[in-house]
């Protein structure tokens, strides 16, 4: 089984900016939650490893579903723009789940990812919808800006 890794780099209450890494060379930016205590709905995931298999979403078609995350469910990876923390008034595409994109930037005042769809598409070419171990680095411990 494949190992693909996720580097948090850095998190704000506007998300958690990471980066996907394969081990035969496919890259791109990642968006999650900020951390809150691996908490339903509000929180990116704890660190560590979760075998991570295909699945069908009836909202996102097919896409990868990591699995047996402590306390949490139906964690994907998938498209869309935010990830901020909605209490306080950012936007979010996610509960918990990992978006991807090409790059960092900006929609309005809020930090983003771009390029979206394209990078999902293009991750799950690469990946030929194989079963993959996701190793998951940083949480609590992320540079908070």
């Amino acid at each position: 089984m494949k190992t693909v890794y996720l580097l948090r780099l850095r998190t704000s209450d506007m998300g958690t900016e990471g980066m996907l890494i394969t081990q035969d060379g496919f890259e791109c930016k990642t968006l999650e939650l900020p951390w809150r205590d691996n908490q339903q709905n509000v929180s990116c995931i704890p660190s560590g490893e979760y075998i991570t298999k295909i699945r069908k979403s009836p909202r996102f078609g097919l896409t990868y579903w990591v699995t047996k995350v402590p306390g949490r469910g139906y964690i994907l990876i998938h498209s869309g723009n935010y990830a901020g923390d909605v209490e306080k008034g950012y936007k979010s595409h996610v509960e918990g789940c990992v978006l991807l994109g090409k790059t960092f930037g900006w929609l309005g005042k809020q930090k983003a990812v771009l390029n979206s769809r394209i990078t999902v598409r293009a991750f799950m070419n690469h990946m030929k919808n194989e079963e993959f171990m996701l190793n998951v680095i940083g949480g609590k411990d992320v540079v908070v800006v």
